[in-house]
């Protein structure tokens, strides 16, 4: 039975912190034998610039872009379409974002409020505030992510951990009605291995909140969150191993917002 190898979360310079031509990471994919490569640009946003994603203006040249080497590397990998789309309580996701033609739709927690809580600039913040609360706050804001219905794959599930600033409180309890809510939406989560080379020296999600994700018969795939050529499939077997000593022996693919599972 043929397996496949899924590389869903990943980034282009469009984002302005990532290095690399589209093209590179393509061809380092196809070197990698990854059978389906998913760009996934942080998407633009209502009311709210950052200088961390894409700008609307290049949207349409973003999507070609990806179009176009899709077609042109059709008979060696499987180039999927998508977005990273930030999740803030209040108005600032795009309709045009949100109904894009593309392939699926990545929902993120990077922000509690104004404070970008995973930036290394902004870390100091950690120590004003309640390590628990911080917490809750987090699971809170992706369990409204999910009960919003409009995206298909959770990224990074506990980003929070970053920095390596953990709570008091036992971490399945905390994630418990956001995971339900992940459930209830028909979500994936993304086994994400760009922890491992963050200060927390582990992939998102831990390995106990992908067992409350396997209790509950949610699906998943996998991701690097390449921002770099170098970071392409990085600590794929680390992740997939530890996928299938949970359980797991499928993962999600999606074509134009439909899920596939494939074996891995």
């Amino acid at each position: 039975m043929k397996k496949f190898r899924a590389d869903l979360h990943n980034h282009t310079t469009l984002c302005n912190h990532a290095q690399g031509t589209i093209e590179e990471y393509v061809q380092k994919a196809i070197e990698l034998g990854i059978d389906f490569y998913g760009f996934s640009e942080h998407a633009p946003m209502k009311n709210f610039e950052d200088g961390y994603r894409l700008v609307i203006e290049k949207k349409d040249f973003y999507e070609s872009s990806i179009l176009e080497i899709k077609k042109r590397y059709e008979n060696q990998i499987d180039i999927l379409l998508g977005y990273e789309v930030d999740f803030i309580e209040g108005d600032y996701l795009l309709d045009e974002v949100i109904n894009s033609k593309v392939d699926y739709l990545i929902g993120s927690v990077h922000y509690l409020g104004k404070w970008g809580f995973d930036n290394p600039e902004f870390i100091a913040e950690y120590k004003n505030r309640d390590i628990n609360k911080i917490w809750e706050e987090y699971f809170y804001a992706l369990k409204l992510l999910a009960k919003s219905g409009k995206f298909d794959i959770v990224g990074h599930l506990d980003l929070i951990k970053v920095f390596n600033f953990l709570p008091t409180k036992d971490i399945k309890v905390l994630a418990k009605d956001a995971m339900s809510e992940i459930k209830k939406s028909n979500m994936v989560i993304e086994i994400n291995a760009a922890g491992l080379r963050k200060p927390v020296k582990e992939q998102y999600p831990s390995k106990n909140l992908l067992e409350l994700a396997f209790e509950l018969d949610i699906p998943i795939t996998f991701s690097s969150d390449a921002h770099s050529v170098e970071q392409i499939g990085f600590k794929y077997d680390e992740v997939t191993t530890l996928a299938q000593k949970i359980g797991y022996k499928q993962c999600a693919i999606f074509k134009n917002r439909d899920i596939q599972l494939v074996n891995f």
